[in-house]
């Protein structure tokens, strides 16, 4: 039936109708385009403003709340269906959380540990080591360049605390 041979009094039913059958299927598929051009890190941005819109909004009805915890509870399962699409765009990992333990992000003292692990590798046809691995079955304790530089950080810091304390 059109919209045209719709009875008036057919017609605001007929488009909640539509909006409750289609406004899932729209969003989906947003959100998977979102996560196969973004990325989820997008794709959870979208989500945390979508539901600050919804909790926020002035509803006119009697089961307000009730409404609005089910639109979340929607586009939540959406964006989570959207993540794990195996087309979803897998974002880039952020390198800074990958640093290593220990290692300084002072240019002067990667270079100073980069001039250490030269001096102790040579000669030798191995490539200098900057920054020393850890050994699973415990924490390693810091020895060589790393724990001279580590109470050359610890003097300086107290050193400092003194001059502000003074």
């Amino acid at each position: 039936m059109s919209l045209q041979k719709l009875h008036p009094e057919q017609v605001d039913e007929t488009r909640r109708q539509a909006y409750s059958t289609f406004a899932p299927v729209l969003v989906s598929f947003l959100a998977k385009r979102l996560a196969r051009c973004q990325g989820t890190k997008e794709l959870g941005d979208v989500e945390k403003s979508l539901i600050r819109l919804i909790e926020g909004s002035e509803v006119d009805e009697p089961q307000a709340e009730a409404m609005k915890e089910f639109t979340i509870e929607l586009v939540v399962s959406t964006m989570k269906e959207a993540r794990d699409h195996p087309d979803s765009k897998s974002d880039v990992e952020a390198v800074g959380e990958r640093r290593a333990e220990g290692r300084s992000e002072n240019p002067d003292t990667l270079e100073e540990q980069l001039q250490s692990g030269l001096e102790d590798s040579f000669p030798a046809s191995d490539p200098p080591a900057v920054v020393s691995t850890s050994i699973s079955g415990g924490s390693k304790d810091l020895v060589g360049t790393d724990e001279v530089l580590r109470r050359k950080k610890e003097a300086a810091q107290r050193k400092q605390e003194k001059a502000d304390a003074g």
